[in-house]
């Protein structure tokens, strides 16, 4: 199908743009690397007033070391996430994560920030965002402001960003030596996940000295199994710790039953992978 028809901006600068997103109403639409919205454009399921491309705002692309963080611009496309070496050394989390996004031509379009600001619980971002602690950082007119991960993500599709406003960058915590994998359970290549999790521990002296587990698609936004990791810390880091940690996973989650599985199943998938997620992390 052809979109509806709308007016198009390409603004240079964020100033420029959140200028332009303002004057054109709660009817405009962001479009980043538009793997997202694209799509639903052509179906006519979103018939914006105006487009606002991001794509030409260097200053929110690559990542760059600040201090106990580093920072992810929100346009440095997937690709460039997976091949990051600051990431590799200090969120690996993130770069296991993303290499699991669609496909390489989309991972070299689609960008780290639109995927979070698209806000689909079922998305490979959201969660291991969520588990390092992720922050943030927005801009509208009335100036830039920092939000926790755990505040952004509010529903399904839906953030706790004001219609005037623009994901910019994004903070990550260093994790540091932390070992991580993403586990992701679907069923066909490139489909997203029907559930998945995102883990990353901190081992000394042969115990798991701390451990961050997300869960994707196991709520309308993503959800920390804090049970898990609780249960983990101080433990050995031994298969069978990890086995019985694991057996907690759904606990405070509340999956959705559709086509693809039902709840119960969901909490199923949950407690198998984050096992197994967890036990590659610490054998590596």
């Amino acid at each position: 199908m052809i979109p509806a028809p709308f007016d198009y901006v390409r603004p240079s600068t964020v100033d420029e743009a959140v200028r332009a997103l303002s004057e054109a109403g709660e009817d405009a639409k962001l479009i980043a690397g538009g793997q997202s919205l694209l799509p639903v454009l052509r179906l006519r399921m979103a018939a914006p007033t105006t487009l606002v491309d991001l794509g030409r705002i260097s200053e929110m692309r690559g990542v760059r070391d600040d201090g106990d963080a580093i920072v992810v611009g929100a346009m440095t496309t997937h690709h460039e996430v997976v091949n990051d070496p600051l990431i590799a050394d200090h969120a690996e989390l993130l770069a296991k994560a993303t290499a699991t996004v669609a496909d390489p031509q989309v991972r070299h379009r689609g960008t780290f920030g639109g995927s979070l600001a698209h806000a689909d619980p079922a998305g490979d971002l959201l969660a291991p965002a969520l588990a390092l602690g992720a922050e943030l950082v927005v801009r509208g007119m009335d100036g830039s402001r920092t939000v926790a991960a755990t505040e952004f993500f509010s529903d399904f599709f839906t953030t706790s960003m004001r219609p005037d406003e623009i994901l910019v960058e994004v903070r990550v915590p260093k994790h540091t030596g932390w070992r991580a994998h993403y586990e992701k359970f679907n069923r066909v290549a490139q489909a997203w996940s029907i559930v998945a999790v995102a883990a990353t521990v901190r081992t000394e002296g042969g115990n798991i000295a701390e451990a961050r587990v997300g869960l994707t698609n196991m709520a309308s936004v993503p959800v920390r199994a804090r049970a898990v990791e609780e249960a983990l810390v101080g433990q050995p880091a031994t298969t069978e710790a990890i086995r019985a940690a694991a057996e907690r996973a759904a606990e405070g989650t509340s999956p959705t039953t559709d086509s693809n599985a039902d709840a119960e199943y969901r909490q199923h998938l949950a407690r198998v992978l984050t096992g197994r997620a967890l036990t590659t992390a610490v054998t590596g």
